[in-house]
């Protein structure tokens, strides 16, 4: 079940729209709304708030890259591999 619903999602995001959809999203979370959230004086285990935010975003589009590397590297399933012109 996991590598069935693994190979869907990673089909999915070898579409175009996957990718501009993460990189507007990428955008948009580190731009003026969302950094204004986090840039308090409060602190995480003696860390800003600020400083967390950029690395856990930064950690997630590692992640996110990983996994469009991966997408492209998986076979096409839309044609038949016996036949070869």
């Amino acid at each position: 079940m996991w590598k069935k619903l693994n190979g869907a999602i990673l089909k999915r995001l070898r579409l175009r729209e996957s990718w501009v959809i993460f990189f507007v999203l990428g955008i948009i979370m580190m731009n003026y709304p969302f950094t204004q959230i986090f840039n308090k004086p409060w602190r995480i285990f003696n860390i800003p708030q600020l400083y967390l935010y950029f690395q856990a975003g930064w950690v997630v589009s590692i992640f996110v890259i990983y996994l469009f590397t991966k997408a492209i590297d998986l076979p096409d399933d839309d044609h038949d591999e016996g036949d070869h012109r």
